[in-house]
């Protein structure tokens, strides 16, 4: 889809030719009714300006509200960041300050594994920082009203597409994409959320929910008791033995004697559907 930004301007706003990296989280998007959060962490207020109006656009073109805050430095945007958890998807730069673009998206996958990502840089040297974080996609400068809305249809593609749950930490309410849970373990008065997204990308997160109410939430999307404590993604599953399960994220975990003959069904059956394209 072509889009033309002719009348939102009087003056034209030149760059230097650079990269846009786009790293994908898996931070909940859900249908376009629901507000996106996006944050734009740019010291150099021209390009902030420009990017800024290209999402504006392309949410009106796609009646999708988008909420855009603005930030001129990595420590700035950490600052609001950690307090609120609170958006959807950042564009950063990469040279910025004392605090890089990478630096920061270092500390917030420490807390947040699932926000997306655009980083963005005026030298191409730096397109090894946006593959060393999983980058699936990026856009050459100039950016153009095009390349913009096909980087957010794209982002909204991938979002539809998955499930996720709601669940609450000690002090926040997160959404978890369920492709990515491997296993639920219960632990004192709540649970303990294994989430796998490959390679270097394995995560424990604490919740309050009891295992029994994260049973009720996962069942229709292939997850099994496999013991009194344990909840398992049957598709994670990467071998089973008589008394443990070895999961696709190397973790190990107890199955129990009475629950075995049934994992091992649902285990098998899964992966005959999708031997005959079931799946």
């Amino acid at each position: 889809m072509r889009f033309r930004m002719n009348f939102l301007f009087r003056r034209k706003i030149w760059f230097d030719t650079g990269v846009y990296f786009i790293v994908f989280g898996i931070k909940t998007l859900y249908n376009s009714v629901e507000m996106i959060k996006i944050a734009i962490i740019e010291d150099e207020q021209s390009h902030t300006e420009l990017l800024s109006a290209y999402l504006r656009t392309w949410g009106g073109a796609h009646g999708q509200k988008v909420s855009i805050r603005e930030f001129v430095s990595a420590e700035g945007f950490l600052f609001v960041w950690e307090e609120t958890n609170d958006f959807d998807i950042l564009f950063v730069d990469i040279q910025m300050g004392e605090m890089n673009g990478v630096e920061m998206a270092e500390k917030v996958r420490e807390k947040d594994g699932e926000i997306a990502i655009v980083f963005t840089t005026g030298i191409t040297d730096y397109m090894g920082c946006g593959y060393e974080v999983a980058a699936l996609h990026y856009l050459l400068k100039p950016i153009s009203m095009e390349k913009v809305g096909l980087c957010m249809d794209k982002v909204m593609q991938r979002r539809r597409k998955e499930a996720f749950v709601l669940v609450h930490g000690r002090e926040e309410t997160m959404k978890l994409a369920v492709s990515h849970i491997s296993y639920v373990e219960a632990r004192g008065h709540g649970c303990v959320v294994e989430t796998y997204t490959g390679p270097g990308g394995c995560r424990q997160t604490e919740i309050t929910e009891s295992i029994s109410g994260m049973a009720r939430q996962l069942q229709a999307h292939g997850f099994i008791r496999c013991h009194r404590s344990y909840l398992c993604r049957t598709e994670s599953i990467r071998r089973i033995g008589k008394t443990e399960l070895i999961m696709d994220s190397g973790s190990v975990i107890p199955i129990s004697r009475r629950m075995y003959a049934e994992v091992n069904r649902a285990f098998i059956a899964h992966f005959c559907r999708i031997r005959e394209g079931g799946l």
